[in-house]
């Protein structure tokens, strides 16, 4: 079947297929639907692979062979009639290897016309850089088997260590994961350096929600974006629609959160009533918080200033622990780990709630080294949870039955 390479803007979809077609095939046919519009109007009539393919070689003037050709569908989101072309070159023509990459394939653009190729396509879905591969870009594949090391023996890091897996998870939550970014932070080793890569990005998005929205959806789902800081900002992060406009219902706001989850821009944890299982059927549908998809991102758009990120000294600032929070669902999303928050009626919360095998467990974030893990513990005795787990910048260890996880070692946090 042709695959589909879904995700956000500048995630890096376009650069590692080429890359794989380049190490992979003999050749690869890279047509960009936002920018070749001739081939682009060649979708519009007889979906045939064989014609496609004849259309697609004679307006680039490369033979385009089975088996050995990449045929790269980049920016598919521009052009329905070649996303739905997919299907038939599934059916009719599976001896060609066609890859097809979109950044909004989720946002519904002319839905109505034509429909996506259900069960006659793979799907993968990019993320952008964890911060195990910022480790692997930095240079520092040694540490990462030290931090696995100590993880799996739940035995804690040297001072000195720990000191420096936290400077780097300080790093990590200024520069992000997006591509770009990284290797500009990388090649100059400056934080200010990055600052226009990461505007580039965010123009992108903006841009994206002008020309896949209607002006009047636009206006409100940017509204919701720009709020994003600040409901992070609040001590109850719960996503509150007047905090992004004045008035702000589920309504008028629904579709305008669903096109920044649809666009990869944000990510959604849902509150759970108990925390009993399946965890999926205890959600309520009324209360949720957003994060954004990458934490690098949510740095800048905040404007929050990095030396108040990389100081070892303890700041009480509610920002920093929605920044943590959103380190933590960042992480959790690249897993395929649902989001779930729980919350009690006398105001006792739990920041992350997972299902492990037959398990429930209950994850506390926290900012900084001295906390209290009250709301863990209430949870765990009503719950009947066999241990909890807490991130912060702790050093590993176990006690109460609360295993303690520090922020540079989350990659290596596993469940069934």
């Amino acid at each position: 079947m042709p695959l589909i390479v879904n995700g956000a803007r500048q995630i890096g979809k376009t650069y590692s297929i080429l890359e794989f077609g380049r190490t992979e095939y003999q050749n690869v046919v890279h047509i960009n639907f936002e920018t070749d519009l001739l081939i682009a109007e060649k979708f519009e009539g007889d979906l045939h692979p064989e014609k496609i393919v004849h259309d697609i070689e004679f307006l680039t003037s490369q033979k385009i062979s089975k088996e050995t050709t990449l045929l790269f569908f980049d920016e598919i989101q521009a052009n329905e009639r070649a996303l739905t072309s997919l299907k038939y070159f599934c059916e009719n023509a599976p001896e060609y290897h066609v890859v097809a990459a979109g950044s909004l394939l989720g946002v519904a653009v002319n839905r109505e016309k034509y429909s996506f190729p259900v069960g006659k396509v793979d799907e993968l879905y990019m993320y952008p850089i964890d911060f195990e591969e910022f480790l692997w870009a930095l240079g520092n594949e040694i540490f990462i088997k030290e931090i696995r090391k100590h993880f799996e023996q739940n035995l804690a890091l040297s001072e000195p260590l720990h000191k420096f897996g936290l400077d780097l998870f300080y790093k990590y939550c200024i520069v992000g994961g997006m591509p770009a970014v990284v290797e500009n932070y990388v090649k100059n080793n400056s934080f200010m350096a990055i600052k226009d890569a990461q505007a580039k990005v965010m123009n992108e998005y903006i841009a994206d929600m002008s020309k896949y929205a209607v002006p009047a959806t636009s206006v409100k789902i940017r509204a919701c974006y720009d709020s994003i800081p600040t409901q992070l900002s609040k001590e109850n992060r719960k996503f509150q629609y007047k905090t992004a406009m004045k008035g702000g219902t589920a309504t008028i706001f629904g579709e305008s959160i669903d096109w920044l989850l649809s666009a990869g821009i944000v990510l959604k944890c849902r509150k759970i009533e108990q925390g009993v299982m399946p965890l999926k059927g205890q959600i309520d549908f009324s209360d949720f918080k957003l994060y954004m998809s990458d934490i690098g991102m949510l740095t800048m758009h905040s404007a929050f200033p990095y030396q108040m990120i990389i100081n070892s000294i303890e700041v009480d600032n509610s920002f920093l622990g929605g920044l943590a929070e959103n380190f933590v669902a960042q992480d959790f999303a690249s897993k395929r780990i649902p989001l779930y928050y729980w919350k009690s009626d006398e105001s006792a919360e739990v920041d992350f709630v997972v299902q492990s095998g037959i398990d429930i467990i209950p994850i506390e974030v926290k900012k900084g080294r001295r906390n209290r893990a009250i709301s863990l513990s209430n949870f765990v005795k009503r719950y009947n949870c066999p241990y909890s787990i807490k991130i912060s910048q702790k050093n590993f260890g176990f006690e109460n039955n609360i295993r303690s996880v520090p922020f540079y070692a989350l990659f290596c946090l596993k469940f069934d």
